[in-house]
């Protein structure tokens, strides 16, 4: 088997195939993906499969829209069916607070391009007919956001990775990491050692434990983030719905089945995954807040993922200052699958070139460390 690499790619989730993809398309072939579980196991195949460029930073929005104009071709690009699908997100304001902030997000995605708006609660009703208009203030809407079927999206980028020439292996988990003579020695659980001169941290939840074994400090913790999803049911709206203050999403799959999930401010740091009545509750009572028609609905099954949480809720990208061609692409805050496409494109620049065509300076690690200042990310679930 082969073990020796130009590069070698921690985590196979979409940030891992997508940047492998990415490199690949750019010449550099002789990669690996290492994936302790099979493809998607992580965040990535537990995620509510959402994409918006609706965001409070510059740095979010622009990864953004960025990632939508390739998921708006990544189908004949990749010659593989995603369940793309463009319904819009209709994110609500319930407190004044948010009506504000909402018109600072708008004036700022507006300058950056993005065809997005405010509006009322009448033409909230109409682009969502079932909503409760007596639960919020008023709302944005981006008609070209919307949501794709994430293990689709990773066997498509896997598969053309692989047809390009990378290789990519599964059940292979990794248990220690040295860099000697400027290579990277990666060993697995199995006892088998990986060289390198070029190592690239995409293992999302697990992203500290990675720099952990090389002495750096990766500051991305998980927190459990629960899921369910209802019986289906006949056509009710197209839309991803959020409230960031309700602390809900809402979509409906293709099948009519209904995806909501939620976060809990409570939730302690760890990687346990484990489903609970607790949310059930909390979910089905949050919901039919705002959709209170729809109180009968059956729940079919629940499930739970891992936010790979930062303190500012945005990721970390780029190089490492204290090892040479050690790169993150990490701490994604639950939005891995909404801007892996553009960020997996800026990586490979970065490992090829050196530089990046869309700036990553707000991103990297040294925010964390005193250098730089950050703002946090305001629109997350």
């Amino acid at each position: 088997m082969k073990t020796t690499f130009d590069a070698v790619i921690i985590g196979g989730g979409i940030l891992g195939v997508a940047t492998a993809y990415a490199l690949a398309k750019r010449g550099m072939t002789n990669i690996c993906v290492l994936e302790k579980h099979y493809l998607a196991s992580g965040s990535t195949g537990r995620c509510g499969g959402g994409f918006r460029q609706q965001w409070s930073t510059e740095a979010n929005t622009r990864f953004a829209m960025a990632s939508v104009k390739r998921l708006e071709a990544i189908e004949h690009e990749l010659d593989y069916k995603t369940e793309f699908f463009q319904g819009g997100y209709l994110i609500i304001a319930c407190n004044e607070d948010e009506v504000a902030q909402f018109k600072k997000n708008v004036a700022m995605q507006r300058s950056l391009g993005l065809d997005v708006r405010e509006v009322d609660r009448n033409e909230a009703k109409k682009i969502v007919p079932y909503i409760n208009t007596d639960a919020f203030l008023s709302a944005t809407w981006c008609p070209t956001d919307g949501h794709i079927n994430p293990f689709l999206l990773t066997q498509a980028y896997a598969n053309a990775a692989k047809r390009l020439g990378a290789e990519i292996h599964i059940w292979t988990e990794v248990t220690s990491l040295m860099k000697k003579s400027n290579v990277f020695f990666i060993t697995t659980k199995d006892s088998i050692t990986y060289q390198s001169p070029i190592l690239i941290n995409c293992a999302g939840a697990f992203s500290r434990g990675i720099g952990n074994m090389l002495n750096i400090e990766i500051p991305v913790d998980p927190y459990r983030h629960e899921i369910l999803v209802t019986e289906p049911v006949e056509r009710l709206w197209n839309p991803m719905v959020i409230s960031f203050s309700i602390g809900l999403y809402a979509r409906q799959e293709m099948n009519g089945g209904i995806v909501m999930g939620m976060g809990d401010p409570n939730e302690p740091v760890g990687t346990y995954v484990g489903s609970s009545l607790h949310f059930m509750y909390e979910m089905s009572k949050r919901f039919t807040t705002l959709f209170p028609k729809l109180k009968g609905m059956r729940i079919v099954r629940q499930w739970a993922g891992l936010y790979e949480m930062t303190a500012d809720a945005q990721p970390i990208v780029g190089p490492i200052d204290e090892i040479e061609n050690f790169y993150q692409a990490c701490g994604f805050s639950g939005h891995g699958l909404m801007l892996a496409p553009e960020v997996a494109h800026q990586m490979a620049e970065l490992v090829t070139t050196g530089r990046t065509s869309i700036p990553i300076d707000d991103l990297h690690i040294r925010r964390f460390r005193g250098e730089k200042s950050f703002h946090r990310e305001k629109s997350v679930v």
